[in-house]
């Protein structure tokens, strides 16, 4: 049975999927989901995890991550330490069922990984199929964090999810992964909802007074209470099949006839009105 460890929230949430239970030796700090796995060894944040102690774990399979900047020294320490190790670094909604893959063969779990990425496939398709058509599309802002401002820019899945749903992004046509700005500019784009998202902070500690009191944001229709979603990370912020349920609640947000509130437990579970 191989020993596992995985040093990225996203990369957990991929193994889950793919049924792994026992084989799961260590995680990094911010692997928050399943809570079945809360009782396994931490093994410091994910843009700083200690080698020593993955070394410890003796991991057949380090299961790592490029998805954030600063996550190329995990990289590098797990090469300096000869530790076996697999990377994801997907850009794009659609890379996540190619990692799914990616990771199924690694671990020799080619039916099972090819049985999940096809389902996510499908959702999508599903999803895509139930919107509703609209002349005029919502145009929504993205905020992954406030000061300085950083937001998806073309090449990100927050981008792919934002057309999916049938809605535009404001910082879409930016060749970029990310993009920073500030909150004049973003004002000045005049979106119709603010969508806040910020990495790695709990729901609890954002406030949506933290959004209207900024200056450049008075008097703007899109910076009303009611035009301020804050969402959770987790579901936005992670490229893995829990995606799915922040697209279903974006679907919901957007189309709430079309739509009903999904079950946050389980990505898979149709939340389609008929």
């Amino acid at each position: 049975m191989k020993r596992i460890v995985s040093i990225c929230p996203s990369n957990t949430e991929i193994l889950y999927f793919l049924g792994l239970d026992q084989q799961i030796v260590g995680l990094d700090n911010y692997s928050d989901w399943p809570s079945e796995w809360s009782h396994l060894p931490r093994l410091g944040p994910d843009l700083d995890i200690d080698i020593e102690k993955v070394k410890a774990l003796e991991p057949d399979l380090v299961v790592a991550s490029l998805s954030v900047p600063g996550m190329e020294k995990n990289i590098e320490r797990l090469e300096q330490a000869s530790l076996p190790y697999i990377i994801l670094n997907p850009k794009s909604l659609h890379d996540i069922p190619q990692d799914i893959l990616k990771l199924g063969r690694a671990l020799g779990l080619d039916e099972t990984a090819t049985r999940v990425a096809n389902r996510f496939q499908i959702e999508l398709e599903q999803i895509q199929a139930h919107i509703p058509k609209r002349s005029n599309p919502e145009k929504l802002y993205w905020e992954w964090w406030p000061k300085p401002v950083f937001s998806p820019g073309k090449h990100n899945w927050l981008t792919d999810v934002t057309r999916l749903v049938g809605a535009t992004h404001i910082f879409e046509e930016i060749e970029q992964e990310s993009v920073q700005a500030d909150w004049e500019t973003v004002a000045q784009k005049q979106p119709d909802r603010c969508l806040i998202v910020w990495t790695g902070i709990p729901i609890s500690r954002v406030r949506k007074e933290l959004i209207t009191s900024r200056p450049p944001f008075h008097g703007k229709k899109f910076a009303t209470p009611e035009r301020i979603h804050i969402l959770e990370e987790g579901w936005y912020c992670r490229p893995s099949p829990r995606l799915l349920t922040g697209i279903k609640y974006l679907a919901h947000l957007l189309y709430p006839e079309s739509f009903t509130i999904p079950d946050s437990n389980n990505p898979f579970q149709d939340n389609r009105i008929q």
